[in-house]
Order: C-alpha cells, then sequence, then structure tokens
C-alpha cells in the first residue's frame, strides 16, 4: 500500500495500536460507532490514531497525525456500543483530516519504516537478540506460561514486527507508546523497546520483593502466632509451662545474690514484669536480657588475697628483669594494702565490725556530724574488710615509652595479689557511653567498658587496668574522661551507676591500674585522681639480658627452634640492640630477633643443618642475617677541635648526643666603627639545622653572655673586634630539635671558636646557660649520661643541681665515667677546653 486513500478515523482513548498487534476495542460514542458502520460496509480498513487528551468528542486538532492502518476482525454488538478486535496493518500519516456524515475521515498515507543498513551487523543482531530475551523474561515474570511466551515471540522474525509486537504488550503512557509508533528506524525502534522492557523488568522485580518481604512477615507472624497458642495448649495439658519454669529459675538465680536494696527492688519489679508480659514480645527479651546481666555480675564473689610481699616480689622478678624504681614502688603499694588489710581483719575478730567509711577515705568538703557513727555501714565479715582495705589507697597511674612492660607489670601484680586480671583498652573511646553504657531505652543498649569488665573478671575484687587513658576522645556524644573521674574516686566508686543496670555497683574492692604514654594528654582533675609511676625506659645492657632471658627463648620456641640448641653470643645480642632498634622499650628488638630467628629456621628447614644446628650465632652472622645495620648512633669524634662542642639529648626512645658547631665569620669591614675607628656594631647571629624556639633563645644567651664577658672567659680583643657574624649549626638538619638543654654546650663551641682553643673531644655536657652564665638544671640525666656513656664519651658536665639525678644511673656505668658538677660557665670552660696544645687538635 503506497496509495493514498481515504478512510473512517477510529479515535482511541488511552491506547495505541501497532502494526502487527491485535487489540480488543470498546466503542460506544456515536461517531466512533458511524465510522465502524461505513468500515463495515467496505473492506473493514479504518485509520486508528490515539488522542492527545482523553475527550467524548474528539477533533481534528487532539488527533496524532500518524496512527495506524487496521483492519477490523470480530465484532459484538451490545447495548451500550460495540466490542471489537482490530488488527493493526501498517503505519500511516493522516494529510488531512475532515468530517463526514457525523463522523471523522482521513486522507491517509501508508508509511515505511527505515530498515538497518546491514541486518547482519553484529551489533544490530546483538541488539534483537537481547531485546527478544528480555522481551521473553518479561512475559515469564509477568506469570505466562514459558510455551506461550516462546510461542509468541518465535512466530515474529522480522526485527521491526518484533519490536512493535513487543512495544504493543509493553504498558507504557501514551505518548510514550505514540513515540515507538513514530519512530521508523527500526534499529532505534528496538533499542527503545529494550529500555523499556528492561525497566519493566526491574519494576516487576521490585514488586515481586516487596510483595515476598510483606508475605514472609504477616506469613510468619500468622504461623507463629498459630503455633505458640498450640505450644501453650499442650504444655497446659502437660503440665510443663517453658515460660513460667525458665522465669522460676531466673528468680531461683537472683534470689541467691546479695544484692543491694535498691538492686533487689528492681530486680523483683522487673521479674514481674517478665511474668506479665508474652514471651514473645520484644519487652520480655529486653527484660531477660537486663535480669541476666544483674545475675551475672559478681555481686559478693571475691577472690582470696595473697598476703605474701616476698612472694610479690618474686613473681615481679620473675616477670620483668630492671625497672627496680616501678618494682620498689609496686611493692611499697602492696606493703601499705597489705598491712592495712591486716588491720582490719584482727579488728573485725576482734570486735565484730568495722566501720565501712574508714575504707572510703572522707572526702575533702565533708561536713563533719556530731554522731559520726549513726546510721553508717558496719562491715562484719573479715573477708570483704580485707578486700576493701586492699583496694583502698591512691591509683597508680603508670606512664612512660611504648614497650617497657606497663601493662604486663599490671598483670604480675595480679598474679602475686591472686586477683583475676581485667584490661580494659580506652584508646579512641570517645562516647560517655563506652564507661557508664547505654539507656536501656535504646534498641541494643549494653553495659558500659567497667562493668563488662566485672563480668568478664567473675570478682568484685580484680586488678582493672585501664589501659592508654591518654588517648581518650571526646565528641558531641560525652567526654569518657568525665565519666572515668567517678569510676576513679575512691569516695564515690562504691555506688557506681551504669546507665544500663540502673543500679549502684560497689567498685571500692577493684584494684584500678592505669597505663599512658603522654600524661599531658590527661585531663587535670583525672591526673589528680591517681599517683603517676615514671617507666623511663630501659638500658642497652637491660635490653641485652631482656633478649637473652625472655625474647630470644620464646622467638626461637616460636620459630620451631626449640629443640636446636641455637643460640645468640653476647656480642650478637648487643649488635641487634644498638644497630638494629632505637626504642625505650623492647617490642622492635623482639621483632628483630624473631626475624633473624625465622632466616635461621629457613635455613635449616632447606636442608642446611650443618652450619646453623646447635651452634652459636655471633655479630657477623647477625650482619648476614639481618642486612646492613638500620641504626647509626653517633660515636665520640676522632679528635679535639675548635668550635665543636658535644651536647647530650633525650628523647622517648633514649639518650644520644649531638655536636655543636660554631662558625665566626671575621669581616670587620662589616661592622659599624665609633669615632676612633674601632669596631663596636652588634655581632649578627645565623642558626641553622632545624631549631626550636628554645634552643634559639638559648642560643642567642650563649652569644650574649660569650661576647661580654669576653675578657674573663680568655677571648683576645683582635678576634673578638673582627667578628661580625656568628653561624651556630647543630647537625641532622632533617630531624627538629628544641630545649634549652643544650645552652652550655653553644656556649662553650662559640667560646672555642672565638678563642681558637679546642674542646676535650671526650667530654659532654647538658644545662642551661643564663645570661649571667649560671646552669640550670634539666631533665632526662639518667637518658643523657646513658647515651654518652654508649658514645664512648668519658666525661661528663652537669648542672650542680642535677647531681642527685646520678643515683637513677647504674652504678656499672657511674664506675665508668667522671662526673663534674658546676654552678657556671666557667667552670664549664675550665673542664671542657684543651688546656694546652695536643698533636690532635683540628681547626673546625
Amino acid at each position: 500500500m503506497t496509495q493514498r486513500q481515504t478512510l473512517p478515523v477510529l479515535p482511541l482513548r488511552g491506547t495505541v495500536i501497532l502494526p502487527g498487534v491485535t487489540n480488543p476495542i470498546a466503542a460506544g460514542r456515536p461517531g466512533t460507532l458511524r465510522a465502524i458502520e461505513a468500515a463495515l460496509k467496505g473492506d473493514r480498513l479504518v485509520f486508528a490514531v490515539a488522542q492527545k487528551d482523553n475527550t467524548d468528542e474528539p477533533t481534528p486538532d487532539i488527533l496524532y497525525s500518524m496512527g495506524v492502518l487496521a483492519r477490523i476482525g470480530q465484532i459484538q454488538r451490545g447495548l451500550g456500543g460495540v466490542q471489537l478486535l482490530l488488527q493493526g496493518e501498517q503505519r500511516a500519516t493522516a494529510l488531512q483530516y475532515s468530517t463526514t456524515e457525523g463522523y471523522l475521515t482521513a486522507v491517509v498515507l501508508p508509511t515505511e519504516e527505515m530498515r538497518p543498513l546491514d541486518e547482519n551487523d553484529a551489533a544490530f543482531e546483538a541488539l534483537h537478540k537481547e531485546t527478544r530475551e528480555r522481551a521473553q523474561e518479561l512475559g515469564e515474570k509477568r506469570g505466562l506460561p514459558e510455551e506461550v511466551v516462546h510461542q509468541v515471540l518465535d512466530s515474529v522474525e522480522d526485527p521491526g514486527k518484533f519490536a512493535d509486537l513487543v512495544a504493543g504488550y509493553i504498558e507504557l503512557p501514551v505518548p510514550e507508546k505514540q513515540g515507538l509508533l513514530e519512530t521508523l528506524s527500526v534499529e532505534e525502534r528496538l533499542r527503545r523497546v529494550l529500555v523499556h522492557v528492561q525497566r519493566q523488568i526491574g519494576m516487576l522485580e521490585a514488586q515481586e520483593e516487596i510483595k515476598s518481604q510483606v508475605q514472609e512477615e504477616l506469613g510468619e507472624r500468622q504461623r507463629e502466632m498459630f503455633l505458640r497458642e498450640q505450644l501453650k495448649a499442650i504444655q497446659k495439658e502437660l503440665g510443663d509451662d517453658d515460660q513460667s519454669k525458665e522465669v522460676s529459675e531466673l528468680r531461683e538465680k537472683l534470689a541467691k545474690l546479695d544484692l543491694p536494696k535498691e538492686a533487689r527492688t528492681e530486680v523483683e519489679r522487673e521479674l514481674g514484669r517478665l511474668e506479665r508480659s508474652g514471651r514473645e514480645s520484644m519487652e520480655a527479651q529486653v527484660i531477660r536480657t537486663y535480669l541476666e546481666w544483674i545475675a551475672e555480675l559478681p555481686w559478693g564473689k571475691r577472690s582470696d588475697d595473697q598476703l605474701d610481699l616476698n612472694n610479690a616480689g618474686t613473681v615481679l622478678d620473675e616477670d620483668h628483669y630492671g625497672l627496680q624504681d616501678v618494682k620498689d614502688r609496686v611493692l611499697e603499694f602492696l606493703a601499705v594494702r597489705q598491712l592495712r588489710a591486716r588491720q582490719v581483719a584482727e579488728e573485725v575478730t576482734k570486735t565484730g565490725e568495722f566501720p565501712a567509711a574508714r575504707l572510703r577515705g572522707a572526702r575533702e568538703d565533708a561536713t563533719p556530724t556530731l554522731h559520726p557513727h549513726e546510721g553508717e555501714e558496719r562491715i562484719t565479715d573479715a573477708a570483704e574488710a580485707k578486700a576493701r582495705a586492699m583496694a583502698k589507697g591512691p591509683i597508680l597511674l603508670f606512664a612512660g615509652p611504648p614497650g617497657v612492660g606497663k601493662t604486663s607489670i599490671a598483670k604480675s601484680i595480679a598474679r602475686s595479689l591472686g586477683r583475676q586480671y581485667v584490661r580494659v583498652a580506652l584508646g579512641g573511646a570517645r562516647d560517655e557511653a563506652d564507661i557508664r553504657g547505654h539507656r536501656r531505652t535504646y534498641v541494643g543498649a549494653m553495659p558500659g567498658r567497667i562493668i563488662q569488665g566485672m563480668k568478664q573478671a567473675g570478682t568484685k575484687n580484680p586488678v582493672f587496668l585501664l589501659d592508654e587513658v591518654d588517648k581518650l576522645g571526646q565528641s558531641f556524644q560525652g567526654d569518657p574522661a568525665s565519666a572515668l573521674l567517678e569510676v576513679l574516686d575512691p569516695a564515690q566508686n562504691d555506688s557506681f551507676t551504669d546507665h544500663y543496670l540502673g543500679v549502684p555497683f560497689d567498685l571500692s574492692e577493684v584494684l584500678f591500674i592505669a597505663t599512658a604514654n603522654f600524661i599531658q594528654n590527661i585531663p587535670g582533675p583525672l591526673l589528680d585522681r591517681m599517683e603517676v609511676v615514671e617507666f623511663s625506659g630501659y638500658t642497652e645492657r637491660e635490653k641485652a639480658e631482656i633478649a637473652k632471658k625472655y625474647l630470644i627463648p620464646r622467638q626461637l620456641e616460636e620459630s620451631g627452634l626449640g629443640d636446636r640448641h641455637v643460640t645468640f653470643a653476647d656480642d650478637a645480642v648487643m649488635s641487634v640492640v644498638s644497630q638494629y632498634t632505637r626504642e625505650s622499650g623492647v617490642r622492635q628488638l623482639e621483632r628483630e630477633i624473631g626475624r633473624a630467628a625465622r632466616k635461621v629456621a629457613r635455613k635449616i628447614a632447606a636442608g642446611d643443618e650443618s652450619d646453623l644446628a646447635d651452634s652459636v650465632i655471633d655479630a657477623a652472622e647477625v650482619r648476614e642475617l639481618l642486612g646492613r645495620p638500620k641504626v647509626h648512633p653517633e660515636r665520640v669524634q676522632e679528635s679535639h677541635q675548635v668550635g665543636m662542642a658535644t651536647g647530650m639529648y633525650y628523647t622517648p626512645q633514649g639518650g644520644d648526643i649531638m655536636f655543636v658547631e660554631a662558625s665566626i665569620r671575621r669581616d670587620a669591614a662589616t661592622r659599624p666603627a665609633d669615632e676612633e675607628g674601632r669596631r663596636t656594631g652588634p655581632m649578627a647571629l645565623i642558626l641553622t639545622g632545624q631549631l626550636g624556639d628554645v634552643m634559639k633563645e638559648s642560643a642567642r644567651a650563649a652569644l650574649t653572655y660569650a661576647t661580654n664577658n669576653a675578657a674573663a672567659l680568655g677571648i683576645p680583643a683582635d678576634k673578638l673586634a673582627g667578628a661580625s657574624e656568628a653561624h651556630i649549626h647543630v647537625p641532622a638538619g632533617a630531624i627538629p630539635k628544641d630545649g634549652p638543654s643544650a645552652g652550655l654546650a653553644i656556649a662553650t663551641a662559640i667560646v672555642s671558636e672565638l678563642s681558637g682553643i679546642p674542646v676535650q673531644r671526650d667530654v659532654a655536657m647538658t644545662g642551661e646557660i643564663t645570661l649571667r652564665g649560671r646552669a640550670l638544671p634539666i631533665g632526662g640525666v639518667k637518658e643523657k649520661v646513658l647515651g654518652a656513656h654508649r658514645a664512648g664519651i668519658t666525661t661528663i658536665i652537669i648542672p650542680r643541681r642535677n647531681e642527685a639525678d646520678l643515683e637513677d644511673v647504674p652504678a656499672e656505668v657511674r664506675a665508668q665515667l667522671t662526673f663534674h658538677a658546676v654552678d657556671t660557665l666557667s667552670e664549664v670552660l675550665a673542664i671542657a677546653l684543651v688546656s694546652e696544645p695536643r698533636p690532635d687538635v683540628k681547626a673546625a
């Protein structure tokens, strides 16, 4: 059909007919019925075209220009109109609409579709195949039988007709379906049909998922309700009610607990609510969980303390090497508690009671009463009194660098006392609920870390370690450090109330110990409740002993070498300590030993046992196993030098020496002159080596003192007059440096450079300098001395007010060094500068 023809118009409301698709149509409007009758008198062809608006009286303005030439099939007449089947045959375009004998007619021209240039093109075939597969999937998801879907789709091979067939059965709005009708390009029509089909599939899948969820939820609830009713009836007939039995068991378990009055009241109230609520209700689950927490807490169970101080000392010595100051403080801590516990136990045995207030400690703001013993709690159990007395006293805070044994010493304290040990890591905690718990109104509420730790311990007097208290965070959810204030206050923690429990829990018998790396990060009120015990780190000799006694046997066992009799020589251990690690603790040392042990194990496993099995590993073999040294500590200078002094510094990784270099630029013409021609202007100062503000101020003070007291310090006037610029440099420029303790070394280097007298190479010094030349005290003397001794220094100068700190230095180190305590820079120069020329002097 390529000729124009005039056909009756069949306006369609809410639908679009496509070629090759048969649609049932209900017609009842007078104009439409007249058009159908006119078509039946001829060849039964009509021009079926969609309306743009859903109106009863169609006009040419609301009809699309493109429709379908359709043939009327079966027709069934009724009282309200007719029912007929329309078979779309071909696209057509209306050139003109007109009204004839009460119905619309149109002059139409059949429209040909645009075939693809190459129907065998791989992309086009893939598009056709994909559309066919997705259309089949859509049909099956709509519930059509698979055979019917195959029969309908396989009956059409032509891509264009297939696209029209699928588009005819897709539920689309009229404008979108009309757009498919007006798409003449077969390839584009296939692509658009594929998009709509995929969208329909996604919608059906979402509907199916929602439907299944609703059905599952409703079905499971109805089924569960039905089964529970049946179960209740069966249990009632058998006389075996599981819920009542469970509640009875829980009640019996709670009745055996020694609960305080407030807790007992709350438990009875919750038990009554549990009995009244249905077992399957959410409220019953919450109540049951709460009561189980109450039942599992150690309300009255405590472990018996071992009051043997000698045993405690033995345990500490077995578990740790060195740290004698810390061990002494721990033993003093335990001794006071043990004596106090014995005193209280004896008084309870004699008198039968003991005032509980005397064990909690009086608060500073407490108001005295006329009758202090009226109504107060009195303890009659000797074990309870002893346990409370053991917990009374300051809370220890172990502060020091990582890896020095803070956590393990707390564990040793628990072992020496025979108590349970609980560790709670507080690093990164930012929510107050981590300490106090969540209120039961929240879904998934739980007690805080403290109550969880008490449940884990199983006794009410454990050793409770609060690890990393300096790393507590703070957020809009509260400050956990503030929540710890009540926990760590002996005057308040006997009635600690967790938000989840809602009743007081006694923590007064708990022995709290905290650890931290940096005490400056701990809030002041929290730090005020603890007594700080400093862990300064291990010396190299101590590290070597720790490696031989603990680390090497453990790493050999973990590497499968426990039965191979492989040992490390003393020089090998010292090599690992000094050349492969730089730390205050021993964690990296253990890792390096483990690395060496694994390499030995690999060689033995590979069959090379002749050289390694039953052998001693020396320093040379350590170099072969671990590679080149990773740490290069400073060593004493090879000769005396002018303008170079040796200072000492301390970091959390230990102490070491550093060199301070001074150079004077002598260019008198750059300094202003007075009327007599003398150069008198101030000397410029250059500071390099990434020095901090405090260190820069020390350098300025040292230069000012040296220039103002040049005559007294033995600096020739001609050398001072010609000096225009002083340059102070501290090597290792990539490492920031700060602190006042390099003041004496800077001043010594400046005086040496100005006077031309060299500084002795084996002398190291530390101390702050003032504008009057006084030597002020500094910190870290022990670590600095140990670092200097390791570097080969033989003479050390310290401020006189630091002389008492030398008692912390090991005796074997003190015996190998010469110490000079000084008050002024003049005393330092008398010791540090070479008194007469020596052949090994070099100019800086």
